[in-house]
């Protein structure tokens, strides 16, 4: 079973405090589009502004979200080139996969992002690509997986379950293909949440000069 653009249910919403949402509340969620990349970037960059490595890695001269915008934009469309990259309809979760096989750019898009990263960071460009060069050592090379290579909720939304629940709903399409998945977490506060849901910690890498801990974790295929 593969993801083929059809709506899936995301349950299990925990109710707004303010009471304008329903205990019951369900969000409806897509496989994207090229026409949602505007949509799916908004979500990711501001989910993202706060995140402790790539809020600093993406923040540009200004301290602003323009630039963050326009390289979470440059990723995205990478990821879109597959029919996994998830989209609540209101635009509260984003989830993005690289399925088994895939890269998250192409060699053109990854050689357009490097220039585009040095010309928008200048020199805190060379810092953002020993990062991803981190990330890349420590991309597991066991065998075909799943990557979760980002996970977002829109700030307006957060704390009522939207991006776990949108997550456990994709990791039920991966469990029918009996496949395994891995990640990394950024924000330590985040590793228990996806441990609820199956992953491990199988590793850690430091980020460069500040030495924030990255967590790599994996979580095998399921019968």
């Amino acid at each position: 079973m593969t993801a083929l653009g059809l709506d899936v249910i995301v349950a299990g919403m925990r109710p707004d405090p303010s009471g304008s949402q329903p205990a019951e509340a369900r969000l409806r969620a897509r496989v994207a589009a090229p026409g949602d990349l505007d949509a799916v970037t908004n979500t990711i960059t501001l989910a993202f502004r706060q995140d402790p490595v790539w809020g600093p890695a993406f923040v540009g001269p200004d301290g602003g979200d323009a630039v963050a915008r326009e390289l979470w934009r440059a990723v995205l469309e990478g990821a879109l080139r597959y029919p996994w990259t998830w989209l609540t309809d209101g635009g509260e979760a984003v989830s993005v996969w690289i399925p088994p096989h895939g890269t998250e750019l192409s060699p053109e898009q990854e050689e357009r992002f490097g220039e585009l990263l040095v010309d928008r960071l200048g020199p805190a460009a060379g810092s953002v690509l020993e990062l991803l060069g981190r990330f890349e050592a420590a991309h597991p090379r066991t065998g075909p997986h799943y990557y979760l290579s980002l996970l977002g909720t829109h700030p307006d939304h957060r704390g009522r379950g939207a991006g776990m629940a949108l997550l456990a709903d994709n990791l039920a399409v991966i469990d029918a293909e009996r496949m395994p998945a891995y990640l990394e977490s950024t924000n330590p506060a985040n590793n228990h949440r996806y441990e609820r849901l199956g992953f491990r910690a199988i590793g850690s890498f430091a980020v460069p000069r500040d030495g924030h801990v990255i967590a790599t974790m994996w979580r095998p295929a399921r019968d």
